[in-house]
């Protein structure tokens, strides 16, 4: 017999919040970056998240949703780097600010239990060795498909250091998240790099899907709640 497991009860500082979103309204993406950031009461700097509801099965290959985009104004994330990398292109990865270089040395420390990194990327040279980790790695692992296995190594590191490349995925659910950067950020950096993310995920659109492809779309503050926002004039945005 399955047991029914609780959810754990959200915070007085939460609840309260929460009663000042009406969740039956949504609004334009302007006002909903401005009521992200009235909820951002935690005693640190609050991710601004993006989370959209996909009309795709996730079930089926044909309608995965997934890919890279750059925000021009970054995440405010800062992300240590490691790269599986040789020679030239070893030294062009440290160059560019890498926390991590190093060959087949590198495997091994990783199959010692070395996870210093937030992100592994590796060069086309390096590919085959990486199934010598993968199962360690999980999804961490770097694949040509979301762009950390490239010989254009040293764009790659400064995207990611400089928090401007971030990499999307639909869940089991259907359901993308996407950081567009931080509370602190203007109104104008918000609303561009939710443009740029909104449109990378209306140029994702799979062949397969059927009806409507935004189902719902949702900003919050990392530690706040939901903040609907209007589907028709937030696609103006991307258009």
């Amino acid at each position: 017999m399955r047991k029914n497991i609780r959810k754990a009860p959200h915070s007085p500082r939460f609840e309260a919040i929460a009663k000042t979103v009406d969740k039956d309204v949504t609004l334009d993406i302007v006002p909903a970056l401005a009521k992200v950031k009235e909820t951002a009461t935690a005693k640190f700097v609050e991710s601004v998240d993006l989370a959209v509801k996909l009309g795709i099965d996730p079930r089926k290959g044909d309608q995965n949703v997934r890919g890279i985009t750059n925000l021009p104004h970054g995440t405010g994330k800062i992300r240590k780097v490691a790269v599986l990398a040789r020679g030239d292109l070893a030294a062009a990865a440290e160059e560019a600010g890498a926390d991590t270089v190093g060959g087949d040395e590198l495997i091994a420390q990783i199959q010692g239990g070395f996870r210093d990194f937030d992100v592994l990327l590796a060069t086309e040279e390096m590919a085959p060795q990486i199934g010598k980790v993968g199962r360690l790695l999980g999804p961490r692992t770097p694949n040509k498909r979301n762009g950390t296995v490239t010989n254009n190594i040293a764009a790659a590191v400064r995207e990611i250091k400089g928090a401007t490349r971030v990499e999307y995925r639909a869940d089991k659910a259907g359901v993308v998240h996407l950081g567009i950067g931080k509370v602190n950020f203007t109104d104008e950096q918000l609303l561009e790099n939710f443009r740029v993310g909104l449109n990378a995920l209306l140029k994702a659109k799979p062949a397969g899907a059927k009806g409507r492809y935004i189902r719902s779309i949702t900003v919050s503050a990392s530690m706040g709640p939901g903040i609907p926002v209007d589907i028709a004039l937030a696609s103006k945005y991307a258009a």
